[in-house]
């Protein structure tokens, strides 16, 4: 049985601030178009479906996790042609009035993106039961129904990543680093070591990881304030493991792990990287050459179906968990590197994801999102 997530820590309490004190007018947007205003539009007024969005304070930009998000919503205004509006958090403190900003611009469902918004989320669910919630990456514990969380057992993907890693590493040695010690984020280090330490035991090798015990549950992070948005604490903390002997690093980080991508790239290709959350080559163009592979997680289409869902009247607040049985969360393609990965190390890949996805092989994260 998968163990629950972590209860989240108090981010922060809740708050009665006015809608002036907003870090940034929410965004609107009827179809694909979108113009900035500070009042809810005319059709949602009176009654229409709307969709709305909140970033965490990565923001929208982050070419990761928010940023795929996003597109969800962008895919509902398109394909189901509804009003959308979005707000980007600029600060952790924003959380809390940013959704409220999205309550009085009368959205009929919103999605916070992240499991720092949690709190904030849920305490809007329970004050408004009449409009739906969705949130990625977090699973509240007695959530209420009008709340949906959208989660991702990333502990399978990262582990086919540490595979990889290990059977491409010419020095012997990973890493991996983190923006912020949080369950949504060491879900994919305990993943990824599970992952060499496999390998290491089917190929009778020694391959290290660095930046993460997993049975200690402590590693590298990205230094504080705003770790995720922390581009220049991301490149530290990456060179750190790449002095160290890694020559692939996996950073979980957000925005901040622009910073490894910045330093694998300085390398002339002694060290690479495989980035998470969405395809780092379609996201990260300009740094493909430097990106392995990565775990992409379904953001998107699980955002998407929520917002459809709601419109259909079809929402539930029973939980999305993305696997990669159900292709939820997986490795996205090798590109500039498919001639690099040897066939072997391929077909060995193939089987491990059906392994997985059958439960011969077991992962085991205090991070795995509850079935």
């Amino acid at each position: 049985m998968k163990k629950k997530f972590i209860a989240a820590s108090a981010v922060f309490s809740a708050m009665a601030l006015s809608l002036s004190a907003c870090a940034q007018a929410p965004d609107q947007s009827s179809g694909s178009s979108a113009a900035a205003t500070t009042a809810s539009s005319g059709s949602a007024s009176s009654g229409a479906f709307k969709a709305c969005i909140v970033s965490d304070s990565a923001g929208f930009s982050d070419k990761s996790f928010n940023q795929t998000s996003l597109a969800g919503v962008e895919k509902a205004a398109s394909e189901l042609g509804i009003p959308t509006a979005k707000v980007e958090s600029k600060d952790d403190k924003d959380y809390a009035v940013n959704i409220q900003s999205m309550v009085d611009a009368k959205c009929t469902i919103i999605v916070s993106v992240g499991f720092l918004l949690e709190k904030a989320t849920v305490a809007a669910a329970k004050a408004n039961p009449n409009i739906d919630f969705a949130i990625v990456d977090s699973q509240p514990e007695n959530a209420p129904s009008n709340l949906k969380p959208l989660i991702f057992n990333t502990a399978e993907s990262s582990f086919m990543a540490g595979y990889l890693a290990a059977g491409l590493t010419k020095t012997g040695k990973v890493g991996t680093f983190g923006g912020m010690k949080i369950p949504t984020v060491t879900i994919f280090m305990d993943g990824f070591a599970q992952g060499v330490d496999y390998y290491n035991t089917q190929k009778k090798k020694s391959v290290q990881v660095l930046g993460w015990d997993a049975k200690k549950q402590d590693g590298q992070f990205v230094p504080q304030p705003n770790p995720f948005q922390n581009v220049a604490g991301g490149k530290t903390t990456a060179q750190t493991l790449i002095n160290q002997g890694a020559d692939i690093v996996l950073p979980v980080a957000g925005n901040a792990g622009n910073g490894a991508l910045q330093v694998v790239q300085s390398t002339g290709g002694k060290a690479n990287a495989i980035w998470v959350d969405a395809d780092g080559c379609k996201t990260q163009p300009s740094y493909c050459s430097s990106i392995v592979s990565s775990v992409y997680k379904g953001m998107d289409v699980a955002v998407f179906a929520a917002i459809k869902a709601a419109k259909d009247g079809s929402f539930s607040g029973d939980p999305y968990v993305g696997t990669l049985a159900n292709g939820g969360t997986g490795l996205s393609p090798f590109h500039t590197f498919d001639s690099k990965v040897p066939s072997d190390l391929k077909s060995e890949l193939t089987t491990i994801k059906a392994d997985i996805a059958s439960g011969k092989i077991k992962i085991t994260s205090a991070a795995q999102p509850k079935k």
